[in-house]
């Protein structure tokens, strides 16, 4: 049998690339499962949300096998797999879903209600989502394949845009998620909470759905100048100055027509609050500058439970939040993991025919599976880079 490696949690702040075992087609609970397929891993990336746990601000266990953002080639199939071959290369999102259930039926593949026993949503390698081993490894089980993946139609037109093809896991469809739901349209004026990966994956979709300024917050310069890069306005969060007075300097008012936080719960606070952590900042900032029957799109990690929260309330996802500011203005919110299935095909073919490219966008910078520990200290220390990870040397390659 092949051998595996994968990223593993050890610990806050440690993660190492150890043995794991080799998938076989069985759930987490060691079911049999004729509905997944086993993938040799293409390239998988280094998120955010993994980022979360590798600080220790959540309840992941040590001997979490990371990484939910996957792009493979299927080795092996199960019984029941009928429209996927074995060679063909896939986008893998990052929800596990049953598309039997009622939510799955509804497009709501973020929360199914089948593949996690403890709530609804399930993903790989992520605390309480299932138990599912995660991908930043060499070799996965994808469950479910017929209606989780997508195939790419032309092997070898996808991975000369592998690296941009990479993103539709996770980070491009939920930036997009983000702009749709805070209302992003031709001719919006948008203001982006955060210029990590998502945030600026969530900038590029916002010029993908038409949008006339499109402004991007944070306190990281190499970032911001990352977001400026192609065609964002930005705005330094560190200055003493108002977030609406930042915006009007640049369109005139101290409003926006949308607005989408894609920082989370792990928010600092602005100006003279810079580096101090103020877990429900951004939320209220941006009510703050959102217009009277605009829209907010969070898709911005927050979680139920944070070891490492500033106090009480804060370690069980308690956040001091203007609702009040919020109903007033009739704003509307929407929360939650992205449902990718709704928009990676789109996606995707936006990518094949050079209508957005998200790799220059979010800075793709590939690494091999080794380098995955020293990727993510960079990461935490603000790179404004998406890394890459290419375990089987594929991408160097192409």
């Amino acid at each position: 049998m092949a051998g595996n490696r994968g990223v593993v949690y050890l610990g806050p702040g440690k993660v190492e690339v150890q043995s794991i075992d080799f998938p076989k087609l069985q759930s987490p609970g060691g079911r049999k499962i004729d509905h997944g397929v086993l993938l040799k891993i293409v390239t998988t990336n280094i998120c955010g949300s993994d980022q979360h746990m590798v600080r220790g601000r959540t309840t992941a266990p040590p001997g979490l096998v990371l990484g939910h953002e996957i792009t493979g080639e299927v080795i092996e199939k199960g019984s029941g797999v009928e429209f996927l071959e074995v060679g063909d290369l896939v986008t893998v999102p990052f929800n596990i879903a049953c598309g039997r259930c009622r939510n799955c039926r509804e497009g709501k593949t973020g929360i199914c209600l089948t593949v996690n026993p403890a709530r609804p949503g399930a993903a790989y390698g992520y605390v309480d989502m299932g138990g599912w081993v995660g991908g930043q490894a060499e070799y996965v089980m994808v469950p479910y394949a017929d209606f989780n993946l997508i195939k790419f139609p032309n092997k070898q037109k996808a991975l000369a845009k592998i690296k941009d093809l990479t993103m539709l896991s996770d980070i491009f469809p939920t930036g997009y998620h983000g702009a749709v739901t805070a209302g992003v349209t031709t001719g919006s004026i948008v203001y982006v909470a955060g210029a990590g990966p998502v945030g600026l994956a969530c900038a590029a979709s916002c010029h993908l759905l038409g949008a006339a300024v499109v402004m991007v917050g944070d306190m990281i310069e190499e970032r911001l100048a990352q977001a400026r890069s192609f065609g964002c306005e930005t705005i330094d969060l560190k200055k003493d100055a108002a977030l609406g007075d930042q915006i009007a300097q640049i369109v005139g008012v101290p409003e926006v027509d949308a607005a989408v936080d894609c920082v989370g719960f792990e928010a600092r606070g602005h100006g003279h609050d810079a580096g101090v952590e103020r877990p429900a900042t951004v939320l209220n900032s941006v009510m703050t500058v959102t217009r009277a029957g605009g829209a907010i799109g969070i898709p911005g990690l927050y979680v139920t439970d944070d070891p490492g929260g500033v106090d009480a309330n804060a370690k069980t996802g308690n956040l001091s939040i203007r609702i009040g500011l919020g109903w007033a203005k009739s704003h509307a919110f929407t929360t939650g993991q992205c449902p990718v299935l709704r928009y990676n095909r789109q996606l995707m073919q936006a990518i094949l025919y050079d209508k957005v490219q998200i790799a220059k966008a979010v800075n793709a910078t590939v690494i091999s599976l080794d380098q995955a520990p020293q990727g993510y200290k960079d990461f935490d220390k603000g790179a404004a880079k998406k890394f890459v990870l290419d375990p089987h040397h594929t991408v160097a390659a192409a």
